[in-house]
């Protein structure tokens, strides 16, 4: 959609903060009040808090007793309800217009910021590393896509993100562009250009819409990367329960007061009434009100999570087995700034996969790491969280070195384990060719055929590396030899899963028949 009309938006009809302003939590605290009643419940949800049940005996009885229906007076039903004031204080605290509380996690935010996009034109420029979820609305929404390639860094076999040149030459090329759609920070905590991104986006009449699932931290600590809506972003996913403290599969959507809103907000709302569940969970939606009054009146707390990662990435480099990702970002033009909370360690250099780093992790030292790619371990700290990071770096360094012996049992060093590491590691296949659009492809008759027969067809499933979760084929793009036998080694690899595949081998796939 192309536009010049960058009016004044109307005042937002959400809400004023209440008196207590950040302090407070009131959805939180009115469902707390609500549980504390005597109540005869004879309602849904079926286990109406039984004392006696199995799930207040593992949860406890606290859990059930707060797990209560929607639309219930002096909670949600009514007008200035605690959660409109929720809500308030959440747009308020992101610099937001107005704000969404997701229960299906911010994959349910990227389907309803695709499902929006129809009404503004008929393409979307899309960034080809998105998460899944983003082309899961291009199926829902039936958008045709123009994709802006990511910078790769052919070490690690990681995909970053776009620079802003990338996406005017996309928008160039696409006159019925709807939005420009990008990732960041990326999963490996790689920040791009927001601000150049939008103002791009923004010169071509169209708003720009941005995945930040891994960054709802941000803009909380002088420490922090600034959050997108700041640096101009239109509308934003928020994956709330990553790093900012509530419980896994809440999520926030937020809408900035900007050039689109008045366009957005209507069409953002009907969307997220089609996906929203209508028995939303009370816990899921208390959790995020008391995340966001963490993490606006818990700043310090922030700083120690801060002080930990850097502890971690200090003591890595100076005992110099093995490298730090982050160190070299300053090599990619896209990338103008780092997630201090996210920790990638390059353990290829130190001679073990990260796939067997992270196994070893997990089963002789019982710690868990978020992700593992075939050269290097991922690990976060959530904001206000200060692990035992000593325990980390010192089991880290404990690990075995796999890679330093031979077939013939023979020891090498360690440069020659990391060059046998490098000569064996996974790299991103390249994307085939886009030969229908992502809804066409799902929706059309398909059959089901061996793996090595699917190549140069058209395939009818998203197909993704898991985690991270960015799509490796798309529906509508041919497949290729190359991108089979990574998804193979990936599901043969420890952890290893892809997302969408018919078998956990990878050994059939879904084509256009």
């Amino acid at each position: 959609m192309r536009t010049t009309d960058h009016r004044t938006p109307s005042p937002s009809p959400t809400p004023a903060p209440p008196d207590g302003g950040q302090l407070c939590a009131p959805y939180a605290e009115a469902l707390l009040r609500h549980a504390g009643r005597d109540w005869l419940r004879l309602n849904v949800p079926g286990h109406a808090a039984a004392p006696g049940s199995d799930l207040a005996g593992l949860f406890g009885s606290r859990i059930t007793a707060l797990d209560f229906p929607p639309l219930l007076d002096g909670i949600d039903l009514g007008r200035d309800t605690p959660l409109d004031r929720a809500l308030a204080l959440a747009a308020e605290a992101w610099g937001a217009r107005r704000t969404w509380f997701l229960t299906n996690g911010a994959s349910q935010g990227n389907q309803i910021a695709s499902m929006v996009a129809p009404a503004l034109g008929r393409t979307l420029v899309v960034q080809r590393s998105v998460h899944s979820s983003v082309i899961d609305g291009l199926v829902l929404s039936g958008l045709d896509a123009v994709f802006v390639q990511p910078s790769v860094d052919p070490e690690q076999g990681i995909a970053h993100g776009v620079t802003a040149a990338d996406v005017a030459e996309a928008l160039e090329r696409t006159p019925d562009a709807a939005a420009v759609y990008i990732v960041s920070p990326s999963y490996f905590g790689a920040v791009a250009d927001v601000r150049a991104i939008a103002d791009t986006a923004h010169a071509a009449g169209v708003p720009l819409i941005v995945d930040e699932a891994w960054g709802s931290h941000f803009g909380f600590h002088p420490g922090l990367p600034a959050n997108a809506l700041c640096a101009g972003a239109d509308l934003a996913t928020s994956s709330t329960h990553k790093l900012a403290g509530s419980l896994t599969q809440s999520a926030m959507l937020h809408l900035a007061e900007g050039p689109f809103a008045d366009l957005l907000e209507p069409l953002v709302d009907r969307a997220f009434r089609l996906v929203q569940s209508t028995s939303a969970s009370a816990l899921l939606t208390a959790s995020l009100d008391l995340a966001r009054r963490s993490l606006v009146t818990a700043a310090d707390a922030t700083g120690g999570s801060i002080e930990a990662a850097d502890r971690v990435r200090g003591a890595v480099r100076a005992l110099g087995r093995f490298r730090v990702v982050s160190d070299g970002f300053h090599a990619f033009p896209d990338i103008v700034g780092a997630d201090p909370l996210r920790i990638a360690i390059d353990t290829r250099a130190g001679g073990i996969t990260g796939h067997e780093a992270r196994r070893r992790l997990f089963r002789d030292h019982q710690i868990m790491v978020e992700v593992a790619t075939d050269a290097a371990v991922v690990a976060v700290i959530g904001a206000g969280s200060v692990p035992d990071t000593a325990r980390f770096v010192e089991a880290l360094h404990t690990l075995p070195s796999p890679l330093t012996t031979d077939p013939a049992g023979a020891g090498v060093g360690t440069a020659a384990a990391a060059a046998a590491a490098a000569a064996g590691m996974l790299r991103l296949p390249a994307p085939g060719a886009t030969k229908l659009t992502a809804r066409e492809a799902f929706l059309s008759p398909a059959l089901v055929v061996a793996a090595e027969e699917a190549v140069g067809r058209i395939s009818a499933d998203t197909l993704a590396a898991y985690p991270p979760g960015i799509p490796n084929v798309l529906p509508g793009e041919v497949i290729t030899a190359e991108a089979v036998r990574f998804l193979q080694r990936t599901a043969a690899a420890p952890n290893g899963h892809v997302r969408g595949a018919l078998d956990l081998g990878v050994t059939r796939l879904r084509v256009v028949a």
